[in-house]
Protein backbone atom coordinates (compact mmCIF):
# COMPACT_ATOMS: atom_id res chain seq x y z
CA UNK A 1 0.00 0.00 0.00
CA UNK A 2 2.74 2.48 0.83
CA UNK A 3 4.46 1.58 -2.55
CA UNK A 4 1.30 2.37 -4.24
CA UNK A 5 1.01 5.62 -2.85
CA UNK A 6 4.24 6.77 -3.45
CA UNK A 7 4.00 6.06 -7.15
CA UNK A 8 0.85 8.24 -7.20
CA UNK A 9 2.64 11.03 -5.47
CA UNK A 10 5.59 10.63 -8.44
CA UNK A 11 2.68 10.44 -11.56
CA UNK A 12 1.50 13.78 -10.21
CA UNK A 13 4.86 15.23 -10.31
CA UNK A 14 5.56 14.17 -13.81
CA UNK A 15 5.90 17.06 -16.13
CA UNK A 16 8.17 16.50 -18.86
CA UNK A 17 10.44 14.82 -20.88
CA UNK A 18 13.90 14.42 -21.74
CA UNK A 19 15.86 13.03 -24.07
CA UNK A 20 18.43 10.33 -22.52
CA UNK A 21 18.05 7.27 -24.11
CA UNK A 22 17.73 3.84 -21.88
CA UNK A 23 20.07 0.94 -22.96
CA UNK A 24 19.54 1.51 -26.53
CA UNK A 25 16.26 0.66 -26.99
CA UNK A 26 13.71 1.98 -28.86
CA UNK A 27 12.32 4.53 -26.76
CA UNK A 28 13.99 7.85 -24.76
CA UNK A 29 13.10 7.96 -21.36
CA UNK A 30 11.50 10.96 -20.05
CA UNK A 31 12.09 12.89 -16.78
CA UNK A 32 13.46 10.27 -14.16
CA UNK A 33 12.12 10.52 -10.60
CA UNK A 34 13.81 9.07 -7.99
CA UNK A 35 12.60 7.69 -4.02
CA UNK A 36 14.47 5.02 -2.56
CA UNK A 37 12.20 2.42 -3.43
CA UNK A 38 10.48 3.81 -7.00
CA UNK A 39 11.52 5.36 -10.21
CA UNK A 40 8.17 6.69 -12.52
CA UNK A 41 9.22 6.93 -16.19
CA UNK A 42 7.47 8.90 -18.95
CA UNK A 43 8.64 7.39 -22.16
CA UNK A 44 7.42 8.79 -25.53
CA UNK A 45 9.09 7.82 -28.53
CA UNK A 46 8.45 4.11 -28.59
CA UNK A 47 8.48 2.66 -32.24
CA UNK A 48 5.48 1.36 -33.55
CA UNK A 49 4.42 0.02 -36.54
CA UNK A 50 1.11 1.18 -38.50
CA UNK A 51 -0.08 -0.06 -41.75
CA UNK A 52 -3.17 -0.39 -43.66
CA UNK A 53 -5.20 -3.34 -44.36
CA UNK A 54 -8.52 -4.19 -46.55
CA UNK A 55 -10.51 -6.96 -45.82
CA UNK A 56 -11.59 -9.31 -48.38
CA UNK A 57 -15.48 -8.45 -47.74
CA UNK A 58 -17.17 -7.05 -45.31
CA UNK A 59 -20.74 -8.84 -43.99
CA UNK A 60 -23.77 -6.18 -45.04
CA UNK A 61 -26.66 -8.37 -44.68
CA UNK A 62 -26.56 -7.62 -40.75
CA UNK A 63 -26.31 -4.03 -41.56
CA UNK A 64 -28.73 -1.61 -39.51
CA UNK A 65 -29.31 0.28 -43.00
CA UNK A 66 -30.06 0.65 -46.53
CA UNK A 67 -27.32 2.77 -47.96
CA UNK A 68 -27.56 4.14 -51.37
CA UNK A 69 -25.84 6.89 -53.19
CA UNK A 70 -22.62 7.31 -55.03
CA UNK A 71 -19.63 10.07 -55.03
CA UNK A 72 -16.19 10.84 -56.00
CA UNK A 73 -13.55 10.74 -52.92
CA UNK A 74 -9.99 12.29 -53.70
CA UNK A 75 -8.43 9.16 -51.64
CA UNK A 76 -10.65 6.47 -52.06
CA UNK A 77 -12.37 6.90 -55.49
CA UNK A 78 -15.36 6.24 -56.61
CA UNK A 79 -17.76 5.02 -53.81
CA UNK A 80 -20.99 3.40 -54.66
CA UNK A 81 -23.59 2.33 -52.55
CA UNK A 82 -26.72 0.34 -53.48
CA UNK A 83 -28.63 -2.49 -51.70
CA UNK A 84 -30.40 -5.40 -52.62
CA UNK A 85 -33.78 -6.58 -50.85
CA UNK A 86 -36.24 -9.97 -50.88
CA UNK A 87 -39.78 -8.20 -49.98
CA UNK A 88 -43.00 -10.11 -48.25
CA UNK A 89 -46.51 -8.86 -48.31
CA UNK A 90 -48.44 -8.05 -45.84
CA UNK A 91 -51.32 -9.99 -47.47
CA UNK A 92 -51.86 -12.74 -50.18
CA UNK A 93 -55.32 -11.50 -50.45
CA UNK A 94 -57.09 -8.74 -52.59
CA UNK A 95 -61.22 -8.09 -52.83
CA UNK A 96 -62.92 -9.08 -55.91
CA UNK A 97 -64.61 -5.98 -56.50
CA UNK A 98 -61.18 -4.28 -55.86
CA UNK A 99 -59.68 -1.68 -58.85
CA UNK A 100 -55.80 -1.12 -59.10
CA UNK A 101 -54.80 2.56 -57.98
CA UNK A 102 -51.07 2.72 -58.27
CA UNK A 103 -48.04 1.40 -56.82
CA UNK A 104 -44.88 3.74 -54.85
CA UNK A 105 -41.64 2.59 -52.94
CA UNK A 106 -41.57 4.37 -49.62
CA UNK A 107 -37.38 5.21 -48.61
CA UNK A 108 -37.34 6.27 -45.12
CA UNK A 109 -34.05 8.39 -44.17
CA UNK A 110 -32.38 7.52 -40.95
CA UNK A 111 -30.24 10.31 -40.28
CA UNK A 112 -27.13 9.16 -41.82
CA UNK A 113 -25.22 10.65 -44.92
CA UNK A 114 -21.56 11.22 -45.87
CA UNK A 115 -20.40 13.30 -48.19
CA UNK A 116 -22.22 16.73 -50.35
CA UNK A 117 -26.12 16.33 -49.47
CA UNK A 118 -27.06 20.18 -51.49
CA UNK A 119 -26.10 18.16 -54.77
CA UNK A 120 -28.83 16.30 -56.10
CA UNK A 121 -28.90 12.91 -56.43
CA UNK A 122 -30.96 10.08 -58.48
CA UNK A 123 -32.50 6.84 -57.15
CA UNK A 124 -33.47 3.97 -59.31
CA UNK A 125 -35.68 1.08 -58.53
CA UNK A 126 -34.69 -2.19 -60.54
CA UNK A 127 -36.31 -5.81 -60.35
CA UNK A 128 -33.94 -8.60 -59.26
CA UNK A 129 -34.10 -11.53 -61.18
CA UNK A 130 -32.62 -14.37 -59.32
CA UNK A 131 -33.13 -15.63 -55.88
CA UNK A 132 -31.67 -13.45 -52.80
CA UNK A 133 -29.14 -16.74 -51.72
CA UNK A 134 -25.96 -15.91 -50.63
CA UNK A 135 -23.00 -17.85 -52.73
CA UNK A 136 -21.62 -19.12 -49.39
CA UNK A 137 -25.08 -20.08 -48.26
CA UNK A 138 -24.20 -17.95 -44.69
CA UNK A 139 -24.22 -14.06 -45.71
CA UNK A 140 -24.36 -11.36 -47.93
CA UNK A 141 -21.57 -9.05 -48.07
CA UNK A 142 -20.39 -5.71 -49.53
CA UNK A 143 -18.95 -8.04 -52.51
CA UNK A 144 -21.73 -9.81 -53.26
CA UNK A 145 -23.37 -9.96 -57.22
CA UNK A 146 -27.00 -10.32 -57.23
CA UNK A 147 -28.41 -9.96 -61.20
CA UNK A 148 -31.26 -7.37 -62.09
CA UNK A 149 -33.04 -6.01 -64.90
CA UNK A 150 -31.30 -3.04 -66.48
CA UNK A 151 -34.63 -1.34 -67.05
CA UNK A 152 -36.29 1.11 -64.33
CA UNK A 153 -39.36 -0.36 -62.47
CA UNK A 154 -39.05 3.88 -61.02
CA UNK A 155 -36.50 6.81 -60.48
CA UNK A 156 -36.56 9.62 -58.43
CA UNK A 157 -34.56 13.03 -58.85
CA UNK A 158 -33.92 14.77 -55.15
CA UNK A 159 -32.06 16.66 -52.78
CA UNK A 160 -30.98 14.82 -49.77
CA UNK A 161 -32.33 16.37 -46.50
CA UNK A 162 -31.39 13.59 -44.44
CA UNK A 163 -32.42 14.73 -41.22
CA UNK A 164 -35.79 14.82 -42.41
CA UNK A 165 -38.41 12.05 -41.32
CA UNK A 166 -40.21 12.35 -44.49
CA UNK A 167 -40.37 9.26 -46.56
CA UNK A 168 -39.18 9.58 -50.51
CA UNK A 169 -42.05 8.16 -53.07
CA UNK A 170 -40.56 6.27 -55.78
CA UNK A 171 -43.48 5.72 -58.19
CA UNK A 172 -43.16 2.22 -59.81
CA UNK A 173 -44.15 1.52 -63.06
CA UNK A 174 -48.27 0.33 -63.23
CA UNK A 175 -47.53 -2.55 -65.93
CA UNK A 176 -45.65 -4.26 -62.96
CA UNK A 177 -48.15 -2.81 -60.48
CA UNK A 178 -51.13 -4.14 -62.34
CA UNK A 179 -50.02 -7.12 -62.90
CA UNK A 180 -48.77 -8.15 -59.58
CA UNK A 181 -52.42 -6.73 -58.19
CA UNK A 182 -53.63 -9.07 -60.88
CA UNK A 183 -51.89 -12.25 -59.46
CA UNK A 184 -52.76 -11.42 -55.91
CA UNK A 185 -56.47 -10.33 -56.62
CA UNK A 186 -56.71 -13.64 -58.73
CA UNK A 187 -55.17 -15.83 -55.92
CA UNK A 188 -52.19 -17.23 -58.19
CA UNK A 189 -50.18 -15.66 -55.47
CA UNK A 190 -51.38 -17.25 -51.99
CA UNK A 191 -47.94 -17.89 -50.60
CA UNK A 192 -45.00 -16.80 -49.39
CA UNK A 193 -42.74 -19.71 -51.71
CA UNK A 194 -45.24 -18.72 -54.82
CA UNK A 195 -44.69 -14.98 -54.52
CA UNK A 196 -40.62 -15.10 -54.00
CA UNK A 197 -41.07 -17.26 -57.64
CA UNK A 198 -42.68 -14.34 -59.43
CA UNK A 199 -40.64 -11.85 -57.54
CA UNK A 200 -37.17 -12.21 -56.53
CA UNK A 201 -37.00 -8.47 -55.29
CA UNK A 202 -35.53 -5.31 -55.61
CA UNK A 203 -32.28 -3.68 -55.73
CA UNK A 204 -31.91 0.61 -54.80
CA UNK A 205 -29.03 1.78 -57.08
CA UNK A 206 -27.65 5.35 -57.64
CA UNK A 207 -27.47 7.13 -60.99
CA UNK A 208 -23.90 6.70 -62.57
CA UNK A 209 -23.51 10.10 -63.20
CA UNK A 210 -24.33 11.02 -59.22
CA UNK A 211 -21.24 12.60 -57.43
CA UNK A 212 -23.08 13.61 -54.31
CA UNK A 213 -23.48 11.78 -51.34
CA UNK A 214 -24.62 8.34 -49.64
CA UNK A 215 -27.71 8.46 -47.83
CA UNK A 216 -29.14 6.15 -45.02
CA UNK A 217 -32.35 4.77 -45.23
CA UNK A 218 -34.72 2.61 -42.53
CA UNK A 219 -35.28 -0.97 -42.87
CA UNK A 220 -38.99 -0.13 -42.38
CA UNK A 221 -38.81 1.30 -46.44
CA UNK A 222 -41.24 -1.02 -48.07
CA UNK A 223 -43.01 -1.19 -51.46
CA UNK A 224 -46.77 0.28 -51.20
CA UNK A 225 -49.71 -1.16 -53.56
CA UNK A 226 -52.81 0.99 -53.71
CA UNK A 227 -56.13 0.14 -54.76
CA UNK A 228 -59.77 1.01 -53.95
CA UNK A 229 -63.25 -0.36 -53.65
CA UNK A 230 -66.44 1.18 -54.85
CA UNK A 231 -68.31 2.75 -51.49
CA UNK A 232 -72.02 3.97 -51.65
CA UNK A 233 -70.90 7.35 -51.85
CA UNK A 234 -67.39 7.21 -53.14
CA UNK A 235 -64.72 4.97 -53.68
CA UNK A 236 -62.35 4.25 -50.46
CA UNK A 237 -58.67 3.08 -50.83
CA UNK A 238 -56.70 0.53 -49.09
CA UNK A 239 -53.07 -0.57 -49.69
CA UNK A 240 -50.61 -3.86 -49.40
CA UNK A 241 -47.65 -2.99 -48.28
CA UNK A 242 -44.29 -5.32 -48.87
CA UNK A 243 -41.89 -5.12 -46.63
CA UNK A 244 -38.20 -6.02 -46.72
CA UNK A 245 -38.47 -10.14 -45.38
CA UNK A 246 -36.64 -10.29 -42.04
CA UNK A 247 -38.03 -13.97 -41.49
CA UNK A 248 -35.47 -16.10 -43.71
CA UNK A 249 -32.38 -16.98 -42.46
CA UNK A 250 -29.98 -15.64 -44.09
CA UNK A 251 -31.60 -12.37 -44.44
CA UNK A 252 -32.31 -11.71 -48.49
CA UNK A 253 -31.00 -8.22 -47.87
CA UNK A 254 -27.10 -6.84 -48.20
CA UNK A 255 -25.78 -3.86 -49.07
CA UNK A 256 -23.15 -4.04 -51.67
CA UNK A 257 -20.21 -1.01 -51.62
CA UNK A 258 -17.68 -0.54 -54.20
CA UNK A 259 -14.99 1.99 -54.33
CA UNK A 260 -13.17 2.63 -57.95
CA UNK A 261 -10.09 4.12 -58.91
CA UNK A 262 -8.50 5.15 -55.28
CA UNK A 263 -5.14 6.63 -54.93
CA UNK A 264 -2.06 4.41 -55.86
CA UNK A 265 -1.01 3.51 -52.48
CA UNK A 266 -4.65 1.88 -52.02
CA UNK A 267 -4.52 0.02 -55.44
CA UNK A 268 -1.63 -2.42 -53.07
CA UNK A 269 -4.04 -3.96 -51.08
CA UNK A 270 -5.08 -7.12 -53.14
CA UNK A 271 -5.79 -9.59 -50.83
CA UNK A 272 -6.29 -9.41 -46.65
CA UNK A 273 -3.53 -10.39 -45.30
CA UNK A 274 -1.23 -7.72 -47.45
CA UNK A 275 -0.05 -4.80 -44.58
CA UNK A 276 0.59 -1.37 -46.50
CA UNK A 277 3.03 -0.38 -44.02
CA UNK A 278 3.32 3.55 -43.71
CA UNK A 279 6.79 4.11 -44.14
CA UNK A 280 5.37 3.51 -48.07
CA UNK A 281 2.64 5.86 -48.27
CA UNK A 282 4.22 9.03 -46.98
CA UNK A 283 3.50 7.96 -43.34
CA UNK A 284 -0.51 7.95 -43.75
CA UNK A 285 -2.70 5.30 -43.00
CA UNK A 286 -6.26 4.85 -43.99
CA UNK A 287 -9.64 3.78 -42.78
CA UNK A 288 -12.75 3.26 -44.95
CA UNK A 289 -15.90 1.36 -43.34
CA UNK A 290 -18.55 -0.56 -45.43
CA UNK A 291 -15.38 -0.97 -47.84
CA UNK A 292 -13.34 -3.08 -44.94
CA UNK A 293 -9.76 -0.84 -45.17
CA UNK A 294 -8.37 -0.49 -41.53
CA UNK A 295 -5.21 1.00 -39.79
CA UNK A 296 -3.52 -1.86 -38.22
CA UNK A 297 -1.16 -1.53 -35.14
CA UNK A 298 1.68 -3.18 -33.70
CA UNK A 299 3.95 -2.54 -30.89
CA UNK A 300 7.27 -4.88 -31.76
CA UNK A 301 9.40 -3.24 -28.88
CA UNK A 302 7.17 -3.22 -26.18
CA UNK A 303 9.53 -5.71 -23.89
CA UNK A 304 12.35 -3.14 -24.78
CA UNK A 305 11.11 -1.16 -21.46
CA UNK A 306 12.40 -4.81 -19.57
CA UNK A 307 16.04 -3.59 -20.55
CA UNK A 308 15.86 -1.02 -18.12
CA UNK A 309 17.48 -2.29 -14.77
CA UNK A 310 14.72 -3.25 -11.78
CA UNK A 311 11.71 -4.59 -12.00
CA UNK A 312 9.38 -2.66 -13.25
CA UNK A 313 5.09 -2.40 -14.11
CA UNK A 314 3.27 -0.45 -16.84
CA UNK A 315 0.57 2.57 -14.92
CA UNK A 316 -0.41 4.32 -18.04
CA UNK A 317 -0.46 3.80 -22.02
CA UNK A 318 -2.11 6.51 -24.46
CA UNK A 319 -1.75 6.01 -27.94
CA UNK A 320 -2.39 9.45 -29.82
CA UNK A 321 -3.17 9.55 -33.86
CA UNK A 322 -3.71 12.68 -35.87
CA UNK A 323 -5.77 13.24 -38.64
CA UNK A 324 -3.69 14.12 -41.65
CA UNK A 325 -4.27 17.71 -42.45
CA UNK A 326 -6.42 18.53 -45.53
CA UNK A 327 -7.88 15.03 -45.39
CA UNK A 328 -11.14 16.27 -43.70
CA UNK A 329 -13.37 19.14 -44.17
CA UNK A 330 -17.29 19.32 -43.73
CA UNK A 331 -18.02 17.48 -46.18
CA UNK A 332 -15.37 14.05 -45.43
CA UNK A 333 -16.41 14.13 -41.83
CA UNK A 334 -13.96 13.46 -39.24
CA UNK A 335 -16.07 10.86 -36.31
CA UNK A 336 -15.62 11.50 -32.40
CA UNK A 337 -15.15 7.88 -32.23
CA UNK A 338 -12.85 5.02 -33.79
CA UNK A 339 -13.77 1.35 -32.60
CA UNK A 340 -10.54 -0.77 -31.72
CA UNK A 341 -10.54 -4.79 -32.83
CA UNK A 342 -8.02 -7.33 -32.46
CA UNK A 343 -6.54 -9.18 -35.85
CA UNK A 344 -4.16 -12.15 -35.90
CA UNK A 345 -1.08 -12.55 -38.21
CA UNK A 346 -3.66 -13.17 -41.26
CA UNK A 347 -5.75 -9.95 -40.45
CA UNK A 348 -8.72 -12.53 -39.57
CA UNK A 349 -10.93 -10.66 -37.14
CA UNK A 350 -11.22 -12.01 -33.47
CA UNK A 351 -12.97 -9.61 -31.46
CA UNK A 352 -13.08 -6.04 -29.98
CA UNK A 353 -10.71 -4.67 -27.71
CA UNK A 354 -11.96 -4.07 -24.43
CA UNK A 355 -10.91 -1.64 -21.56
CA UNK A 356 -9.97 -2.33 -18.36
CA UNK A 357 -13.53 -1.59 -16.65
CA UNK A 358 -14.57 -3.58 -18.91
CA UNK A 359 -16.55 -1.51 -21.82
CA UNK A 360 -15.63 -1.20 -25.54
CA UNK A 361 -12.44 0.36 -25.77
CA UNK A 362 -12.67 3.62 -28.32
CA UNK A 363 -10.36 5.92 -29.95
CA UNK A 364 -11.84 9.16 -29.01
CA UNK A 365 -11.37 12.25 -30.93
CA UNK A 366 -10.05 15.50 -29.23
CA UNK A 367 -11.12 18.58 -30.89
CA UNK A 368 -9.60 21.01 -27.78
CA UNK A 369 -7.48 23.12 -30.19
CA UNK A 370 -9.12 22.43 -33.26
CA UNK A 371 -8.81 25.73 -34.71
CA UNK A 372 -4.76 24.86 -34.94
CA UNK A 373 -5.17 22.07 -36.65
CA UNK A 374 -3.98 20.31 -33.31
CA UNK A 375 -6.69 17.40 -33.38
CA UNK A 376 -5.72 13.74 -32.53
CA UNK A 377 -7.98 10.50 -31.80
CA UNK A 378 -6.55 9.16 -28.22
CA UNK A 379 -6.73 5.71 -26.92
CA UNK A 380 -5.71 4.26 -23.58
CA UNK A 381 -3.66 1.14 -23.77
CA UNK A 382 -2.59 0.47 -20.26
CA UNK A 383 -4.68 -3.02 -20.16
CA UNK A 384 -3.56 -4.03 -23.78
CA UNK A 385 -0.19 -3.36 -23.47
CA UNK A 386 0.26 -4.88 -19.98
CA UNK A 387 -1.35 -8.22 -21.64
CA UNK A 388 1.61 -7.95 -24.19
CA UNK A 389 4.29 -7.13 -21.46
CA UNK A 390 3.03 -10.57 -18.87
CA UNK A 391 3.41 -13.36 -21.77
CA UNK A 392 6.25 -14.92 -22.48
CA UNK A 393 6.48 -15.37 -26.01
CA UNK A 394 6.23 -12.31 -28.95
CA UNK A 395 2.24 -11.65 -30.11
CA UNK A 396 1.50 -12.02 -34.01
CA UNK A 397 -1.54 -10.26 -32.92
CA UNK A 398 -2.16 -6.25 -33.73
CA UNK A 399 -4.98 -3.86 -33.12
CA UNK A 400 -7.13 -2.50 -36.17
CA UNK A 401 -9.18 0.71 -35.90
CA UNK A 402 -12.40 1.07 -37.58
CA UNK A 403 -15.73 2.63 -36.72
CA UNK A 404 -18.07 0.77 -34.50
CA UNK A 405 -20.96 -0.16 -37.66
CA UNK A 406 -18.22 -0.15 -40.12
CA UNK A 407 -21.17 -2.57 -42.40
CA UNK A 408 -23.62 0.49 -41.79
CA UNK A 409 -21.54 3.52 -42.78
CA UNK A 410 -19.14 5.07 -45.56
CA UNK A 411 -16.85 7.04 -43.11
CA UNK A 412 -13.27 7.67 -44.13
CA UNK A 413 -10.19 8.33 -42.47
CA UNK A 414 -6.79 9.56 -43.26
CA UNK A 415 -4.40 9.59 -40.35
CA UNK A 416 -0.83 10.68 -39.37
CA UNK A 417 0.99 8.24 -38.76
CA UNK A 418 4.31 9.60 -38.46
CA UNK A 419 5.22 10.15 -35.02
CA UNK A 420 7.83 12.93 -35.07
CA UNK A 421 4.99 15.39 -35.80
CA UNK A 422 2.92 17.17 -33.45
CA UNK A 423 -0.64 14.79 -32.57
CA UNK A 424 0.78 11.40 -33.14
CA UNK A 425 2.68 9.61 -29.62
CA UNK A 426 2.55 6.65 -27.58
CA UNK A 427 3.19 7.78 -23.84
CA UNK A 428 4.01 5.14 -21.51
CA UNK A 429 4.28 5.12 -17.52
CA UNK A 430 6.53 2.64 -16.37
CA UNK A 431 7.36 2.36 -12.77
CA UNK A 432 10.70 1.08 -11.98
CA UNK A 433 11.24 -0.85 -8.55
CA UNK A 434 15.19 -1.57 -7.66
CA UNK A 435 16.35 -4.61 -8.13
CA UNK A 436 16.82 -5.06 -4.29
CA UNK A 437 13.32 -4.95 -3.37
Amino acid sequence: MKNALIVFVFLILLTSCSSDTLNGSDFEAGDTFTDSDIRVIQLDTMTIDFSTMKFDSIDTSQSARMLVGKYDDPVFGTVKAANFMELVPSSYSIDTDAEYDSITFLLRPDGYFYNDTLQTSTLLIKQVNESLEPADGINFYNTSVINYDQENLGSLTYTPRPLSTDSLEIKINNTFGQALFDNLQQQNISTYDEFKNYFHGITVQPDENNNASIQGFSLASNMRLYYSIAGENERIQYYTDFSLNIASSPIPFFNQISAEDPNSYLTALTDQETNLYSSETEYQSFIQSGIGIATRIEFPHIKSVFNIQGQGTLLDASLKIAPTVGSYNDLLMLRDTLSVFIVDQNNELSGQLYATDGSAALAILNRNDQEFNDIYYELPLSGYLEGLLSVDLESSDALILLPSNYNSTVDRFVLNTDINTTGTTLELTYAIYDEDE
